[in-house]
């Protein structure tokens, strides 16, 4: 049993080597319960993002060194708890708050803007009662052109 533990090591080594200012999002102490949003986003989002974030060009943008960038618009911080797949999930706001807050962390720790706020409860909860349908993909275009125009100022 103890051959397990080096991989495992291994992985939370890299793990924290990719969010070095928010530390290792398995133990970040913004989320209640890391484990438990890690464990959404592989039953929730993993299956359209993919485990690594890197989505499908085809059916789903990619979130891995992207995501935390919508934190940087007017409006994208809305717009990551109203997108149809998180909006429309199937988890309680708090643990809905907790993904959204774990995937940050784990797949954009880059972008994460100075002074961000972890979602609460309470702002998803408010958030997911208006969420994007067939505007989502127009929203998110212009969200893009913004923080890309922002990038080139």
């Amino acid at each position: 049993m103890r051959w397990l533990a080096a991989p495992a090591l291994i992985l939370a080594t890299g793990a924290a080597a990719m969010t070095p200012a928010l530390g290792d999002p398995d133990t970040n102490p913004a989320l209640q319960s890391a484990a438990r949003a890690r464990q959404n986003w592989i039953l929730t989002c993993q299956g359209c993002h993919r485990a690594d974030a890197t989505g499908t060009p085809q059916t789903t943008p990619t979130m891995a060194g992207f995501v935390a960038k919508f934190l940087q618009v007017p409006g994208g911080r809305e717009y990551l708890a109203r997108v149809p797949g998180v909006a429309t999930a199937a988890l309680p706001d708090a643990e809905l708050a907790e993904v959204l807050n774990w995937s940050l962390v784990r797949f954009d720790p880059a972008n994460i803007p100075a002074g961000f706020q972890p979602y609460t409860a309470a702002e998803v909860g408010r958030l997911r009662q208006t969420p994007l349908r067939t505007e989502a993909a127009v929203l998110r275009a212009s969200l893009v052109a913004r923080f890309n125009a922002d990038q080139h100022k």
